[in-house]
């Protein structure tokens, strides 16, 4: 394993390599196979492995990224693997490390969806989520108190965070949280400066949230083939904002209520699917592409729902250092990076209420708590704990 890095500037993809391909490659297939939970799981144990343990990044630099995955659409926990991939091994650890982290979930939902539609229904998967889900939440939690001692730089800072919590909480649109929270600590730094914003910082401000624009026309009809599949696939990934509850709406759009290519019950089960397999939501396109056009339909489906995010980390990633060293830029990014703890917050709530729902499930949750604050445990031994005793009480109590 390399020695730890703890940078205090950016690396650039141009600079010398400091990690190795297969060190990338190691990790990030590590991940895709246990992290459960969707992304403020996996973006947990990112930072518990790439910052905490193996110091790749400062905490700074990975708050800067992740407010950047925010701005820019696709999946943030695949995209923040992309960024790690960048700036450690250049433009060939971008793909080693995205691919590998999809890799995982890729493979076992293809082949839960040969076993689909060979046996018409689900494998039993309860007991494996039943002991899981508590120890994301704690994995969540450490997370958010890591990140949010870096994050909070000063009361104005905190007070947005709690401001975009509390909208975030009562229901307000994520993007708009976002550029609401950027925007205010922008403002207040640039009353504070007493200095009109520059042109300089103006194109900067413009290059690091102007990434959204792209968008994939897919130009099919109602007529399956292989091309259209393609294409109407990368146009979700193109315009995946919001997680995993638009991905649903937008798969169920286009796929069930435009072209009429599957069926409501096969979109909720390929949702099943992409939820109790560990690593990106988005290999809910592997499932319906398998459905679709066998082998083939699930290759052509994952690569087109996840090509985007590999264009938009490549474009937007080398910016974010720039963003950082313009005071007006950096400020905004400082008000998303605290918007974007908030809405990881909330989420961890909401994931709470849903996971723990009895004393084992809470024991489970504050145990884990307790192992990752004290003695920093690796998650990886955690999920495995979590997932045996799941399977075991399900067992036990059927």
């Amino acid at each position: 394993m390399d020695e730890p890095v703890a940078a205090t500037k950016y690396s650039d993809a141009s600079a010398p390599r400091h990690t190795s391909l297969l060190e990338l490659a190691r990790l990030f297939l590590k991940l895709g196979i246990v992290a459960f939970g969707g992304p403020p799981a996996h973006i947990a144990m990112m930072e518990d492995e790439v910052v905490s343990r193996r110091g790749w990044l400062t905490r700074e630099q990975f708050l800067d990224f992740l407010g950047a995955t925010n701005l820019i659409p696709g999946p943030n926990s695949t995209e923040m693997a992309i960024h790690v991939g960048r700036i450690r091994a250049g433009w060939t650890g971008l793909l080693v490390a995205g691919a590998s982290f999809i890799l995982p979930s890729a493979v076992m939902v293809t082949a839960l969806a040969w076993a689909y539609v060979r046996f018409g229904s689900l494998p039993q998967v309860a007991g494996i989520l039943y002991g899981v889900k508590p120890i994301v939440i704690a994995l969540i939690v450490q997370a958010v108190f890591k990140l949010a001692k870096t994050a909070v730089k000063s009361t104005w800072i905190g007070v947005v965070g709690a401001f975009a919590a509390l909208a975030t909480a009562l229901g307000a649109d994520q993007l708009a949280v976002l550029a609401g929270g950027g925007l205010l600590i922008g403002l207040v730094s640039w009353l504070r400066s007493g200095k009109r914003i520059s042109t300089s910082a103006k194109g900067l401000l413009m290059s690091g949230t102007g990434f959204t624009g792209f968008a994939a026309s897919s130009g099919v009809g109602a007529s399956f083939n292989l091309t259209a599949l393609f294409l109407v696939f990368l146009k979700i990934g193109a315009i995946l904002f919001g997680g995993g509850y638009v991905l649903v709406a937008l798969i169920r759009s286009n796929l069930v209520a435009g072209l009429g290519w599957i069926s409501e019950r096969q979109l909720l089960d390929a949702i099943a699917m992409g939820q109790v397999t560990p690593g990106p939501l988005s290999t809910t396109a592997t499932f319906i592409g398998y459905l679709l056009g066998g082998l083939p339909g699930a290759v052509i489906a994952t690569v087109a729902i996840f090509l985007p995010a590999f264009f938009f980390v490549a474009i937007s990633g080398p910016l974010v250092p720039r963003l950082r060293q313009s005071p007006l830029a950096g400020a905004v990014l400082d008000g998303v990076n605290v918007a974007a703890l908030a809405l990881i917050a909330v989420v961890s709530w909401q994931l709470f209420r849903a996971a723990v729902v009895d004393w084992t499930t809470l024991v489970l949750a504050g145990v884990s708590f307790f192992l990752l604050f004290r003695y920093r445990v690796n998650s990886v031994w955690l999920m495995l704990g979590g997932a045996a005793v799941g399977v075991g009480a399900t067992w036990l109590h059927p």
